[in-house]
């Protein structure tokens, strides 16, 4: 794919998973790639970029704490004034705990509800401010299963979720007539990674049977979002394994 000369592509939690599955997909685009984690991880971001840019793509590694407000106002001047224009911006940080209510501390809720919703919100922000103006962008936010219902233990994950997914709706219909496509993804079922390969023993089954999301299928439904005409734009869009329960 040829490059788009200046366009760039801002993945907010590109982690081992769906994240680098995102970023690699739309590199391969020929979009320039930008990828972001908290500090900790930046070995694992960098050595993403690097593979990025091993397959004849562009790629740059930021450490991020995407709830730092001045923080992800930086990151995009940076990224506008030295790299290019953003075309599109993905948040995709999962910020998925599990407790009891009655073990659920206000520590515990405010981080989650920081991670998934307050970062979220800063993302589009940004994207928004700099979208806007230019009557083009696209701004992708990753959702879940706890985006429609909350389930037992997961009170503070699920509170989160609903949030960003209120966010997505009212960006959508404040931003969609100014030319900037917002759409909300919601995941309904275990993606194929780390996690899953470390929680679920039966796991190589499940992949063989087709009922565990492949990342890389995914990554390809946001592409198409992006690529969307305005004349019919989804808003929301679930994806789940054939086998998954509704």
């Amino acid at each position: 794919m040829a490059p788009h000369p200046g366009k760039t592509c801002l993945i907010v939690g590109a982690g081992d998973g769906l994240g680098a599955a995102l970023a690699r997909a739309f590199a391969a685009e020929g979009l320039t790639l930008c990828v972001t984690r908290r500090p900790r991880h930046m070995e694992q971001l960098e050595a993403l970029a690097q593979s990025i840019r091993d397959a004849g793509h562009q790629a740059q590694a930021f450490g991020l704490d995407a709830r730092e407000e001045t923080a992800v106002a930086k990151l995009v001047e940076r990224i506008e004034t030295e790299i290019g224009p953003l075309e599109i911006v993905v948040f995709n940080i999962g910020a998925n705990v599990w407790f009891p209510i009655t073990e659920t501390t206000t520590r515990v809720f405010s981080k989650v509800w920081e991670m998934a919703a307050l970062a979220g919100f800063l993302a589009g922000r940004e994207a928004a401010k700099v979208m806007t103006p230019r009557g083009r962008g696209t701004i992708l936010f990753t959702g879940a299963t706890a985006s429609k219902r909350g389930a037992a233990h997961f009170s503070a994950f699920a509170s989160a979720k609903h949030s960003l997914r209120a966010l997505a709706q009212s960006m959508a219909r404040e931003l969609g007539p100014k030319g900037v496509h917002v759409a909300h993804v919601i995941i309904d079922g275990v993606i194929d990674g780390a996690f899953a390969r470390e929680n679920f023993s039966d796991i190589n089954v499940r992949l063989a049977r087709d009922e565990i999301l492949n990342p890389d299928e995914i990554a390809r439904n946001y592409v198409w979002l992006w690529k969307q005409g305005r004349s019919a734009w989804t808003h929301e869009l679930d994806l789940r394994p054939w086998a998954e329960e509704w």
